[in-house]
């Protein structure tokens, strides 16, 4: 069981986990909020997230571009922990109860809903496989910035308020959200370098090398705080000077990223996570708080 908890990378979770949390506060922002699709959305992003890093591990492992003892997290089939049948097994597994839970928001979403279902699944495996692999060749951090930012903020509002809104609000913090979960991306790949270049794996970080993907890093995190402010900047001033102190942990992450390599870099990607997490519930409650005249819906649309 521990082999396929390491598998599931749960330092990597909170960032599914925020993308459905700031989209349900844009929807909190635009007066409605329904309980049963948020849940919903959470356990299909939690899952589709999972099943993706399965199908990265099992591809990775069938392309040869793991080794035993790598700096980064644990991979249970290179390292024999895990046969590759199992792991291919769970991950169209994991993939297909999560195809049947996010199935159910066609009842708040429509018919149509379902192709944004398919295309995060090919999202899912098109990361690590098929004829152009995302994370090989570069565009990772492209990917993250689509998939863990505007889909999941712009279709978790959809779903509860039946509206798609390109209003700043929602623009902003998808766009804050994606640029916070690629920095994850940014400090996994930072880590691996060696290793991955090593085995002809074409990360942006192997393309650009460590020096401009910390530059990145670091104004990623400028960049989400002014998209942040922008976001909330109908509210109250102190709104928007909170994003201060998300600022000031970002400077003390990226300095750590800098200054420290190898298995040092894995306590910085688990806050990179967590604090991309914390900043998306921090939206909730001040949406929530600013926004006394909401529709709280608890039960069916």
């Amino acid at each position: 069981m521990k082999e396929w908890i390491e598998a599931m990378r749960l330092r990597t979770l909170p960032v599914s986990v925020a993308g459905v949390v700031a989209g349900t506060a844009c929807a909190i922002y635009h007066h409605g909020f329904s309980v049963l699709p948020f849940l919903i959305c959470l356990f299909f992003a939690i899952l589709a997230q999972i099943a993706s890093n399965f199908a990265n591990e099992y591809y990775d492992f069938k392309n040869g571009l793991d080794k035993k003892g790598r700096e980064g997290f644990r991979r249970g089939v290179t390292e024999g922990d895990i046969t590759p049948k199992a792991m291919k097994r769970a991950t169209f597994i994991t993939l297909g109860i999560a195809s049947c839970i996010g199935a159910t928001l066609i009842i708040w979403g429509g018919w149509w809903i379902i192709f944004v279902g398919l295309f995060i699944g090919l999202f899912a495996l098109a990361y690590s496989t098929g004829p152009f692999p995302l994370s090989h060749n570069g565009l990772g951090e492209i990917a993250v910035i689509i998939f863990f930012g505007f889909v999941p903020v712009f279709f978790t509002e959809y779903v509860q308020t039946r509206m798609l809104y390109f209003d700043s609000t929602t623009m902003f913090t998808g766009a804050a959200v994606g640029l916070m979960a690629a920095n994850v991306l940014i400090v996994n790949n930072y880590r691996d370098m060696d290793d991955d270049k090593a085995v002809g794996k074409r990360t942006s970080v192997v393309i650009l090398g460590r020096k401009t993907m910390g530059a990145v890093y670091f104004y990623d995190g400028i960049l989400s705080a002014v998209f942040l402010a922008m976001a909330s900047s109908a509210l109250p001033f102190w709104v928007s000077a909170g994003w201060l102190s998300y600022f000031a942990f970002h400077a003390m992450l990226w300095t750590r990223l800098t200054t420290h390599s190898g298995k040092d870099l894995n306590d910085v990607l688990k806050w990179t996570s967590i604090l991309l997490l914390i900043v998306s519930c921090y939206l909730l409650i001040i949406f929530s708080t600013l926004k006394p005249d909401t529709n709280y819906n608890f039960l069916f649309p």
